[in-house]
């Protein structure tokens, strides 16, 4: 199956709620390419054999609104499957993603969203202990 394991299709399947405009093949690259690179991570949470929540992080190198340092870890995306929200996954994904940034050499942690989605406004202030600049996009 070309390195395709069935955790691979099951984070695809989590993704694609992320992602809808993602086809079966796209999401399926995007977890190999966010697992297999250098300046990027993938961190799930699991219950029993289900992937219930995701996070994609990466280093960026270019500007990044806000910061001062370079590289930045950035939060590319998260979500946690609907009955499982409210109990601190998105909260422990974003500490994962936050040492891993730490561990890189990283300075700050960021991400973005627009103000119109109120969802990750929240999910962001939320989960961020640090949570000390909102600008707008």
């Amino acid at each position: 199956m070309d390195g395709i394991t069935k955790d691979s299709i099951k984070t695809a399947k989590l993704m694609k709620q992320l992602w809808p405009q993602l086809t079966d093949k796209e999401a399926i690259d995007e977890v190999k390419r966010y697992t297999n690179g250098k300046n990027t991570a993938i961190f799930t949470e699991v219950e029993g054999d289900t992937i219930v929540g995701l996070a994609l992080c990466s280093l960026r190198f270019d500007y990044v609104e806000g910061c001062k340092y370079s590289p930045v870890g950035f939060l590319e995306g998260i979500i946690v499957d609907e009955e499982y929200r409210l109990k601190d996954i998105a909260k422990n994904l974003c500490t994962k993603c936050e040492e891993w940034a730490k561990n890189k050499g990283c300075k700050e942690f960021a991400s973005d969203c627009t103000l119109t989605n109120t969802d990750s406004i929240s999910c962001l202030l939320y989960t961020s202990d640090a949570a000390d600049e909102l600008d707008g996009v």
